[in-house]
């Protein structure tokens, strides 16, 4: 799929302004993005570290501001299920978690769980810099989404905003987000996905070859946004992911498409 959008791309106007370097250089992150299969936990734990100071500020950049109504769109799905706790996987900087809180109210414990420690570093620092007693239900600490640190059953929901596709073994980390659920409980996965079909030549144009200008001045660091390109080009659509999601023993699997697809809210029920 991706390597046909590759084609139309080179008939769009825009292409004939590319110079053959970086033609050669566009050409490199699909290809990349062909010989990838599971991000491997080090270098991506490696790339956040280096990029956490910036990476709030260069979502809003990079996104035009999307991300926030993303974002909320999730905390939207999660408040109306009413929750009495909740868990956030590759919490980074704390957004979801910080939003989820104010939400749900202080009687809802929120806990983050990323296996960065510079993001968790950015995600507590937001927290003391709040005004007192406005988060102190929420918690952050260290935790794998492969492997995490909580007993079984002991949530009734989970998010995860971004960070499914950047797990090593996405179907083990479905299970273990299931494992941790009570009976009842729901999953929310806010991720990248494959856009409309129209959409898909400029989408790709713009993530493959302008993004990664834009993210290496806003954050100093180009090839991280080099590996995140790739991984969302190489991530599932839509209907492949909620397939995933009932293979790891989910059910009642619901997708909203927004913005054109470029994202999808998925919603499951254990």
């Amino acid at each position: 799929m991706l390597f046909e959008t590759f084609r139309l791309i080179r008939y769009l106007p825009v292409w004939n302004y590319v110079n053959p370097y970086d033609r050669l250089a566009f050409r490199a992150v699909f290809d990349a993005c062909r010989a990838m299969s599971s991000p491997d936990p080090q270098a991506v734990q490696s790339m956040f570290g280096r990029i956490a100071r910036g990476y709030d500020v260069a979502n809003i950049i990079l996104s035009g501001g999307l991300d926030r109504w993303w974002r909320r769109r999730l905390v939207a799905a999660v408040r109306r299920q009413a929750p009495a706790s909740v868990l956030d996987v590759a919490t980074g900087s704390g957004d979801i978690a910080f939003a989820l809180a104010r939400a749900l109210g202080p009687s809802v414990p929120v806990l983050g769980l990323d296996f960065c420690p510079p993001m968790l570093a950015q995600a507590e620092a937001r927290q003391r810099a709040a005004p007192p007693g406005r988060y102190d239900r929420v918690r952050f600490a260290p935790g794998d989404g492969l492997n995490l640190p909580l007993a079984s059953a002991t949530q009734e929901a989970a998010t995860i905003s971004f960070g499914l596709r950047n797990l090593a073994d996405r179907a083990r980390g479905l299970i273990e987000l299931r494992r941790v659920l009570r009976p009842g409980g729901r999953l929310y996965i806010l991720e990248f996905s494959q856009p409309y079909d129209w959409f898909r030549p400029i989408y790709y144009f713009y993530l493959k070859y302008l993004l990664p200008r834009v993210a290496g001045w806003v954050t100093g660091d180009r090839a991280a946004y080099d590996y995140l390109n790739a991984s969302i080009g190489a991530f599932p659509d839509h209907e492949a992911l909620g397939r995933e999601i009932r293979a790891a023993g989910f059910q009642s699997i619901s997708a909203r498409r927004l913005t054109l697809g470029i994202v999808a809210l998925h919603e499951a029920r254990t």
